[in-house]
This record gives structure tokens, C-alpha cells and sequence, in this order.
């Protein structure tokens, strides 16, 4: 027989989510089979997995010890990324907000690939050795493109990711990324399209008018800071579409310096011979809460900003260009 102590960070979600978390190779047939037979007890009583767990809640399982190693792939060990050091911009016990440097994957897109994902769970792996053994596995709430850097939001328990993916999903969360892009804008602007992926060559297009395909997208955009060829910009994302800033933006004859999918090769060749620039320089800089409630209400009218990387920072400089704002 195993037992289980529900912690904090396994609250708010149901009891056969967890079940397929503890045994990730059983299927869940496999576990209302169990719950049904009671070899499955919640509390000491029977359950249909459908219960919402609360902490200090008690699970049971009545199996022989290598029928549950047969079902737990990783029995919750580290997945020993290396020796990468996080960025922290904030931490408590309910979120964890990252500076993600390009290059880095938010989430795994193969299973070879090392993300975020993995340094965070190691991170909160370390943290928990000495606890009591959680299911939870951290949640990256928003997604940044691997050569965009920048503030990614994270949750500690399964009741603070769900309440910050509710808040992104429902765009009440203020997103604002720092860019160089081409050509000179004086004036700030809200633009409107629509756009349509090709999942084949993971590329978007942005039109002005609506097809059966395309999604509207709406992207603000404020010059900070003129140089001779480019502008700094600050743009705040209204909706939020796959590779939207990058297309949005060459889709107004303003691409973003260094993207190597939407940008300008000539002028991406100057970056590089200069500052060997390799890559997009887009920056997911600021995050702003609205007045919200419930578990996360704390974060209300707060705001959290990503410093820019190294490299950003010494263009910045070398093309003269510098902002109240930074």
C-alpha cells in the first residue's frame, strides 16, 4: 500500500489528474478501474476521481509495490539539465517570474529538448527535498519564441497556474516587449489584421483583410527612441498570436533587427558584422497586473520588468539610442 499527502502545490485540481501525474505511464481507464474496485481510496473512502483534491487530503493505493514502478516513469527525480542559473525577477510561495535568455526553449517542442520547463522543475525539485513529495509539475503560463527573450510567468501550485493562464488567456494581463526595428516611427500606433499560420514551415502571414483562415490580432506600438536607420520601440500586445510582433511588424515595412524568418537580410547583415547579432531582438520587458481576486489578488495593480539582455543593452548603446523609460 502507498500513501499520499496532498501538499499545497497539488490543490485545485482533480483527483485522477494527480493519479496520472503520480503513474504517467497508466492509462486513466486504468485508474477508474482502480477507484471503482476501491483499491483507490480518497480519505478513506471510495471515489470516481472527479473530486476536487484540498491539501492534507489522503490518498491510498492498494497495489503491490511493482505494479506502481511499473506505471512511474520518473518516481518525480530531477531531470538534470546542467548548470544553468535562473534569472529570477520575483518569487514567492505561489509564482516564480523568469528572465528567459534567447536561444532557450520555453517548453519542450521534441523530447530531447532541454526548456525552461526543466531548469524550473529542477529548480522547485531542489527546493522541495526535504517535503513532502508533491505531483505538481511547474507551469509556464506564457510562451516566449526561442530567440525572444524575456519575463516568463510561472506558477508554484496547479491553483496559481490556472489562475495566471485564466488572466492571459483572457488578455487582462498587460504584455509589453522592447524591439529595434527598421525604418523611423514617430508616432505611436494601434494596428489591426488578421493572421494565418503554415504549420508545415511554422511561418505566419499577416493581411489586412479577413480569410476563412486568418485570426484577428491587434498589436500598440510607442517610439522610444529614433536612430539613423532604426527605432526603439516599446509595443504592447492586445492580442496575443503566434510570432504576432515579428510579422505584425514587417508587415507595416518595419521588421524587427536580426529576425532571420520576417526581417531584412541586408540590413540583418550589418548587425551581425557589428555586433554579431544572430537573432530577433525582441524582449519581453514588462508585465503589469490588473486589480484581480482570489489566491493570486496580491498581484493586483503590480508590475514586474526583465532587464534587458547583455547584448541588447550594448547595441542599444552603440547605435545611440536611449529611452526615459529604460
Amino acid at each position: 500500500m502507498r500513501e499520499l499527502t496532498v501538499t499545497n502545490r497539488d490543490c485545485s485540481q482533480q483527483l485522477i489528474k494527480y493519479l496520472s501525474k503520480y503513474m504517467e505511464e497508466a492509462p486513466k481507464s486504468f485508474f477508474y478501474k482502480m477507484l471503482r474496485k476501491k483499491n483507490i481510496l480518497l480519505n478513506g473512502k471510495r471515489a470516481d476521481g472527479n473530486e476536487k483534491l484540498q491539501e492534507g487530503d489522503v490518498i491510498r493505493i492498494y497495489l503491490s509495490e511493482e505494479t506502481i514502478a511499473k506505471f512511474r516513469k520518473s518516481a518525480n527525480s530531477s531531470s538534470k539539465t546542467g548548470p544553468l542559473k535562473l534569472s529570477i525577477v520575483y518569487e514567492d510561495d505561489q509564482v516564480i517570474f523568469l528572465n528567459k535568455p534567447a536561444g532557450l526553449l520555453s517548453q519542450k517542442a521534441v523530447l530531447q529538448d532541454v526548456s525552461l520547463t526543466e531548469y524550473l522543475a529542477d529548480y522547485l525539485h531542489e527546493q522541495e527535498k526535504n517535503s513532502r513529495e508533491s505531483m505538481f509539475r511547474p507551469g509556464i503560463c506564457n510562451r516566449l519564441d526561442r530567440n525572444t527573450s524575456g519575463l516568463v510567468l510561472a506558477g508554484k501550485s496547479v491553483a496559481s497556474v490556472q489562475q495566471l493562464s485564466s488572466l492571459i488567456a483572457e488578455h487582462r494581463v498587460d504584455k509589453y516587449y522592447l524591439t529595434l526595428v527598421k525604418g523611423n516611427l514617430r508616432t505611436s500606433r494601434k494596428i489591426s489584421g488578421f493572421l494565418v499560420k503554415n504549420p508545415k514551415t511554422n511561418q505566419v502571414t499577416v493581411t489586412k483583410t479577413a480569410d476563412a483562415d486568418g485570426v484577428p490580432i491587434e498589436t500598440w506600438y510607442e517610439p522610444l527612441c529614433i536612430g539613423k536607420e532604426i527605432t526603439l520601440l516599446k509595443v504592447k500586445l492586445i492580442t496575443g498570436k503566434s510570432h504576432q510582433i515579428r510579422a505584425h511588424l514587417a508587415s507595416i515595412s518595419h521588421p524587427v533587427v536580426g529576425d532571420t524568418k520576417y526581417g531584412d537580410p541586408v540590413l540583418n547583415e550589418r548587425f551581425r558584422k557589428r555586433y554579431n547579432l544572430r537573432y530577433q531582438l525582441l524582449h519581453s520587458w514588462k508585465t503589469a497586473f490588473p486589480e484581480i481576486e482570489g489566491g493570486l489578488s496580491y498581484l493586483s495593480g503590480k508590475s514586474f520588468t526583465a532587464p534587458v539582455p547583455k547584448l541588447f543593452g550594448e547595441i542599444i548603446k552603440g547605435e545611440q539610442l536611449t529611452g526615459d523609460e529604460l
